[in-house]
């Protein structure tokens, strides 16, 4: 790794419910299950809460695979710093470079959204105009700049305000879809089977689609570097994160299930939620979850911003992206050079969607793209563990359980998920998806023969930890590397 000597990030600024916090913020449920929800119950039908049942057991694989990594090597780089000291430092470029496309496609993707759902308040026509939606899309996405630029502190008192109506509507919703009346069917538990599927294929197309539901939650890994006991409170909190959201994610889908015929669900493909609050409760309840949905996305845009800033902010110290990213504000401790690049790139890639066609449109393609993206480094980082923990996975149950199989399990699935999938997607979102990471070809390369010290690892080891700590200094701040011993079980 980089021999970089700078002002590091603002070390012990989160503790452990501010993570828990952003790790369901990242996922942002009520987003998810408003833009989402008709995609994959156009890929899969009634088989849903199956895709996103399935799709949580391989999940909590990765989540302890990013548990156990962070025990041993605290970065705010994550997967992109794991598996380039444990698989090949290419790879784990290529699992940074994969976050980092994701995230940027994803604040494209997220911003018309967050436009739309603000509009749809005032006038159900407006929501349609996909130029205005990108215009008040861009402003939030603005604001979400500033508060990232603000530092950790910030982030997560503006995460407490808006998950916290997020979650509170959630919740209300969910109790009184349980006594709705009038439902387009009944719910039948073979929902939750594998009959439903279209073959193999399908169930592929469904996981694919559910893996982007739970992405997210690692933003704890990514803000390691600033939280406190950070080698066991962002692996925990991202456990408890995956957690949570899978509750909302299967009652709320059941419930869209029950309650909403195929025709609604397709012809509100853009925000399944307000059709369904507004069967729920006439009148109000299509309003409130339109709040939920807006809160939820301008929230994932934030804990987006920490994920794709933070990974480029440690390519930046090691020197595998221009130096300059790994630039730290001397009055804020955040990647401030890192966030205006990000945000000037998203914010052309905003404005220049506006000619891919509708709302709807782009988010389809998005969302499968992403998906791929999404299992290229989750699966990466579920191997990585496995080879960190060889030495130890027989010395107890736990570790050969979490730290090794059911993480292994998550990769596995993650790998074939990527490639079962390819042959069911349109041309676009595989073009965006593969070629998005094919694009980080050329930074790896140039800064391979430029002789980056990431491309010569200390490997990562778990019989002894190596913990990165960032003690900052007024004048200068200090990179230090410390070995200490490694607790053995979860």
């Amino acid at each position: 790794m980089s021999n970089f000597r700078g002002r590091g990030l603002q070390a012990n600024a989160l503790g452990t419910f501010d993570t828990v916090v952003m790790a369901v913020a990242g996922s942002a449920p009520a987003y998810s299950l408003a833009a989402t929800t008709a995609v994959l119950v156009s890929a899969v039908g009634l088989a849903s809460p199956a895709a996103l049942l399935y799709c949580a057991i391989p999940m909590l694989g990765i989540a302890l695979a990013f548990s156990y990594l962070g025990r041993i090597d605290v970065n705010a780089g994550a997967s992109y710093s794991w598996v380039g000291r444990t698989l090949h430092p290419f790879l784990g470029f290529i699992s940074g470079w994969a976050l980092v496309v994701s995230a940027t496609i994803f604040m494209v993707a997220g911003s018309l959204p967050a436009g739309s759902m603000t509009l749809s308040l005032f006038d159900e026509k407006l929501a349609e105009n996909t130029a205005l939606s990108t215009a008040v899309g861009a402003a939030w996405f603005v604001a979400m700049l500033l508060v990232v630029l603000g530092g950790a502190r910030l982030t997560v008192r503006a995460q407490l305000v808006m998950s916290g109506v997020e979650l509170a509507v959630l919740a209300l919703f969910a109790a009184l879809a349980v006594f709705h009346t009038g439902s387009a069917r009944a719910f039948d538990w073979s929902w939750l089977g594998f009959g439903h599927f279209d073959g193999v294929s399908g169930f592929a197309s469904g996981a694919l689609i559910a893996a982007f539901y739970y992405w997210g939650w690692d933003v704890t890994s990514n803000l390691s570097e600033e939280t406190r006991n950070s080698r066991r409170t962002t692996g925990l909190a991202g456990l408890i994160g995956v957690g949570i959201v899978f509750l909302l994610f299967e009652a709320f889908t059941i419930a869209v299930n029950v309650i909403l015929s195929a025709r609604q669900i397709e012809e509100n493909d853009a925000n399944v939620l307000a059709v369904l609050g507004e069967e729920v409760w006439p009148g109000w309840g299509g309003k409130l979850l339109v709040v939920a949905v807006m809160l939820s996305t301008i929230a994932t845009l934030e804990t987006t911003l920490i994920q794709v800033t933070r990974s480029l902010f440690a390519m930046g110290r090691d020197r595998t992206m221009p130096s300059a990213l790994g630039r730290v504000h001397p009055r804020w401790n955040t990647p401030w050079v890192a966030i205006l690049v990000v945000g000037t790139v998203a914010l052309v890639m905003l404005i220049a969607s506006n000619a891919l066609g509708t709302v709807g449109d782009i988010l389809s393609d998005a969302i499968s793209a992403i998906g791929l993206q999404i299992a290229v480094y989750y699966g990466l980082a579920g191997l990585a563990v496995v080879v960190a923990y060889r030495r130890m996975l027989l010395k107890s149950a736990a570790n050969f359980v979490f730290g090794g199989l059911w993480p292994l399990l998550g990769a596995l699935f993650m790998f074939w998920v990527f490639v079962e999938s390819l042959s069911g997607l349109s041309t676009a979102a595989v073009a965006i998806g593969i070629g998005g990471l094919a694009v980080g070809l050329v930074p790896m390369l140039w800064y391979w023969r430029q002789g980056s010290d990431y491309y010569r690892p200390e490997r990562l080891d778990a019989t002894r930890t190596v913990e990165t700590d960032y003690v900052p200094d007024d004048r200068v701040g200090a990179h230090a590397r410390v070995h200490e011993g490694l607790p053995t079980d979860f």
